[in-house]
C-alpha cells in the first residue's frame, strides 16, 4: 500500500513539472536583461547623435488665428523627432545617421478653429500644400454625373455646397455625391442674398436646408457657403451658433461665365497657393476643363481634398 502511495506521489510530481515547464525557454540559456539592452542603446554613438541633433528638426505647433484679411485661419501641427523610433529605423539600415530616416511625432496646437470666435474661413493653412474644390450647387444637375466620374477617376474628394430647394428636387444626385465620399455642405435654401435677411430668415435658410440634406444623407452639414459669397456678421454668428463654419473662397474659376478651358486653367494657375479654396459650379465649362485642371494642380505637387481635410492641423 505504501509503495502505491509513493508511486502516486511521483506521478503527481511529474504532471506538475510537465504543466509548468515552458518548452520555449531553456533554463540553461542566460536571459538578456532589459536594463543591459537599454544601457547598450543609450551609450551607442548613433543613439547619442540622433538625440543631440533632434532639436534641430523640431518645429513648434502653430495656433489657429484670425487674420485681418483672410479671417479664421487654421493652425498647423508641430513636429518633434521620436528618438527611439528613429534609432530603431537607422540601426536596422546600419548606415549611420540618415536624415531621411528620422521619425517624427506631430504635436497638436493649443488653439484650434473651434476655440476662435465666429469668423468666415477663406483658406487652409498658408503653408499646407493642399487645395480644395468648393462646388456650389443650385442648378446644373445635367453635368454632375460626369463631374463625379472625373473626380472618382482621379481619386479626388471635393466639397459640394448644396441648395436646399435643389436637394429636395434632386435627392438621387445628392445621395450619389454622398455615396462617393464627397463632403456635402449647406448653400442656403433658395439662393438668397444672405446679407439682406433678418436673423430669423437666416436661421430658416440654414436650418431648413440642413433638415433636407439630413433626411437624404443621414448627416447634418457642418459647413455653410453663403450664396454669391454674400454675408455679414449676423450670417456668420448664426452659422457659428448652429455649430457650423462659414466658408468662402480664394480662387474663382468664373466657370459660370462659360470660359474656355485655357482661360479657366490660366486663371487658376495664376492664383493657386497653399491652402487655396477653388470656387466651382456644375457647369459645362467645369465638365470640359475639370480633368486638365486636376492634372495641372497635381503637377504642381498639391494635394486635393475636402474643406474639412484642408483646415485640419495635420500635416
Amino acid at each position: 500500500m505504501r509503495r502505491y502511495r509513493n508511486l502516486l506521489h511521483v506521478v503527481v510530481f511529474i504532471i506538475i513539472v510537465g504543466l509548468t515547464f515552458d518548452m520555449n525557454k531553456n533554463p540553461f540559456t542566460p536571459v538578456e536583461s532589459p536594463v543591459i539592452v537599454q544601457t547598450a542603446k543609450t551609450t551607442d554613438s548613433l543613439y547619442e547623435e540622433i538625440k543631440q541633433k533632434a532639436k534641430e528638426y523640431d518645429e513648434p505647433a502653430q495656433n489657429a488665428y484670425i487674420d485681418k484679411v483672410w479671417k479664421k485661419t487654421p493652425g498647423r501641427n508641430g513636429l518633434t523627432v521620436n528618438v527611439e523610433k528613429s534609432y530603431t529605423k537607422m540601426k536596422r539600415k546600419d548606415e549611420g545617421f540618415q536624415e531621411s530616416l528620422l521619425v517624427f511625432d506631430q504635436i497638436t496646437p493649443e488653439v484650434g478653429l473651434k476655440d476662435l470666435p465666429a469668423s468666415p474661413i477663406y483658406r487652409g493653412h498658408p503653408e499646407k500644400k493642399m487645395v480644395s474644390f468648393l462646388i456650389n450647387v443650385s442648378w446644373g444637375e445635367e453635368y454632375i454625373p460626369n463631374i463625379l466620374s472625373i473626380l472618382k477617376d482621379n481619386g479626388v474628394k471635393a466639397s459640394f455646397f448644396i441648395e436646399g430647394k435643389w436637394a429636395k428636387n434632386n435627392a438621387e444626385l445628392v445621395k450619389m455625391i454622398a455615396e462617393q465620399g464627397h463632403l456635402i455642405g449647406n448653400h442656403a435654401y433658395n439662393h438668397p442674398d444672405m446679407a439682406k435677411l433678418s436673423n430669423q430668415n437666416i436661421v430658416d435658410q440654414i436650418v431648413q436646408t440642413n433638415d433636407i440634406i439630413k433626411a437624404i444623407t443621414g448627416s447634418t452639414p457642418k459647413w455653410f457657403a453663403p450664396p454669391s459669397g454674400s454675408y455679414n456678421n449676423h450670417v456668420v454668428e448664426v452659422s457659428h451658433h448652429l455649430k457650423m463654419e462659414t466658408v468662402l473662397w480664394t480662387v474663382d474659376t468664373i466657370d459660370w461665365k462659360n470660359p474656355s478651358v485655357s482661360v479657366m486653367l490660366n486663371r487658376v494657375n495664376e492664383r493657386i497657393h497653399p491652402g487655396a479654396t477653388i470656387l466651382m459650379h456644375p457647369t459645362e465649362a467645369t465638365e470640359r476643363g475639370l480633368q486638365q485642371l486636376i492634372s495641372s494642380i497635381k503637377e504642381k505637387d498639391y494635394k486635393l481634398n475636402t474643406i474639412e481635410k484642408l483646415v485640419e492641423t495635420k500635416r
